[in-house]
């Protein structure tokens, strides 16, 4: 198993990790197989979407503040209930093909790791299964 280490800067952000998951890959020689990448964080979260339009990372994070607003009937004590959920419905995890020694994404799709309850250190869990 591989770790990826992730610091965030703002408490809610989309972190394109496409490149360093690629160089990840790349420099363990992981040719043709799977890719399990799990966040293991309760506030934090994994997702594939389009990243050649800085507008639509933009579009997801203030609409998920609409959709699960920071303020609300929470009863967890620690002030971060909304980062929970928005967690939950992302997941956290993602699952990816590995073909040729590459990350087989969509001509538009990056890899994101979700940051809803920073700024922090965060890591991901990389674990490859193929050859």
């Amino acid at each position: 198993m591989e770790t990826l280490q992730i610091r965030t800067n703002s408490r809610e952000e989309m972190i394109d990790i496409t490149e360093s998951v690629r160089r990840m890959v790349k420099d363990n020689g992981w040719q043709s197989g799977a890719l399990l990448l799990y966040c293991p964080h309760t506030t934090g979260a994994i997702t594939v979407n389009e990243g050649a339009d800085p507008d639509v990372v933009r579009d997801i994070t203030v609409n998920m503040r609409k959709l699960v607003p920071y303020r609300g009937d929470y009863q967890h004590m620690e002030g971060n209930s909304d980062a929970h959920i928005k967690t939950s419905m992302f997941g956290p995890d993602q699952m990816l093909i590995i073909e040729d020694g590459d990350v087989m994404l969509g001509t538009w799709q990056r890899i994101f790791f979700c940051e809803f309850d920073g700024p922090r250190s965060r890591k991901l869990w990389a674990q490859f299964m193929g050859s």
